[in-house]
């Protein structure tokens, strides 16, 4: 540690003299001394992504679901919890702290002064506040001026089963700001119902609703679930080009009758490291998206069952780190079928 007679010799060195000038000494010998961010310097061949969501200190969801998994994958993670409680907020009581947006934007600025906002990906989550929001937009055009082809991974948390999870008025403000600017868009079947206006009852429904979002802005959409007859599928779509049709598929995802929590979050970033290591085959980076989280969840219900544990009797906390190896390395069980 430098105490003051040792910065002030380092500042005669420097030909820097007076107190008025110490703070800037200090700082011209911190930045001569400090090493390079290896991860900006070398980067990873996947990228560095900045994933904002919430954290909890216990359990798997937001953050806590979506930044391991994407380790695993190659990337370098960067996240900003936009919330930090003790556990989710399923259980009986929690506590905890949330970040409002000017506080998110202090954080920008302090990766910015130091040279640090570069990114190749963004990934959101969920978001409780229109004024958060709001400053996640003004994240995401700081971002691009750095890093004009920044992928921006969207996860509108909003809803499921017809409920809402957040204030009406965020709605509106992914309609309008958030998916325009979005790469790819993650809704399950309510959020996607409530970003396009019309109900989905059917596959075309579906596919019609990526198209409608396509045409606001994201070149990829994958409605993450959708029930139809009592069959879950997830569909997926791309378009390469804007004046060309997308391609678009299913995947039939077999229903295990039990809740579980954060699984579209890892969802998400499952589909984020995928989609950019095979970036022209969103079809096959659902696949293993999907097989990994079934595998996952298998495991998970599994484990319950050795404890005696009902898995019915309330919502589980995924085994993640259990599942590492299949989320590196995931046995395709689950794969998509292509619409004509």
């Amino acid at each position: 540690m430098l105490t003051t007679q040792s910065l002030s010799l380092r500042c005669s060195q420097f030909g820097i003299s007076g107190e008025n000038q110490i703070f800037r000494c200090r700082s011209s010998i911190q930045s001569e001394m400090a090493p390079p961010i290896l991860s900006l310097v070398l980067p990873s061949e996947t990228g560095r992504v900045l994933s904002i969501q919430s954290h909890t200190v216990q359990g798997y969801v937001g953050n806590k679901s979506a930044v391991f998994p994407l380790q695993l994958l190659g990337y370098d993670v960067d996240p900003i919890n936009s919330v930090q409680f003790s556990n989710h907020t399923g259980y009986p009581t929690f506590k905890g702290q949330v970040l409002n947006g000017q506080q998110l934007w202090e954080l920008i600025e302090g990766l910015e002064a130091n040279q640090l906002l570069y990114y190749t990906h963004l990934l959101t989550g969920y978001i409780g506040s229109a004024s958060f929001l709001d400053t996640v937009l003004q994240v995401v055009n700081k971002l691009r001026t750095i890093n004009p082809k920044l992928t921006y991974v969207c996860d509108p948390v909003l809803g499921d089963e017809g409920k809402l999870y957040v204030p009406r008025e965020l709605v509106a403000v992914y309609r309008q700001k958030v998916v325009p600017v979005a790469s790819m868009l993650t809704p399950n079947q309510f959020e996607a119902e409530q970003l396009t206006g019309f109900r989905i009852v059917s596959e075309r429904d579906g596919r019609e609703a990526c198209n409608f979002l396509h045409a606001v802005g994201p070149s990829k959409v994958v409605i993450t679930s959708i029930n139809i007859d009592g069959i879950l599928l997830l569909i997926g779509s791309h378009q390469k080009e804007k004046d060309q049709s997308p391609e678009q598929f299913k995947i039939v995802i077999p229903k295990i009758p039990t809740y579980f929590t954060g699984t579209g979050d890892l969802m998400t970033a499952l589909l984020l490291g995928w989609s950019n290591k095979y970036p022209e085959n969103l079809d096959k980076a659902a696949e293993l998206a999907v097989s990994s989280v079934q595998a996952l969840l298998q495991r998970t219900l599994d484990d319950y069952k050795k404890a005696g544990y009902d898995p019915q009797s309330s919502s589980l906390e995924i085994r993640l780190i259990q599942s590492q190896d299949d989320i590196r390395h995931p046995q395709v069980n689950y794969t998509a079928e292509k619409f004509n």
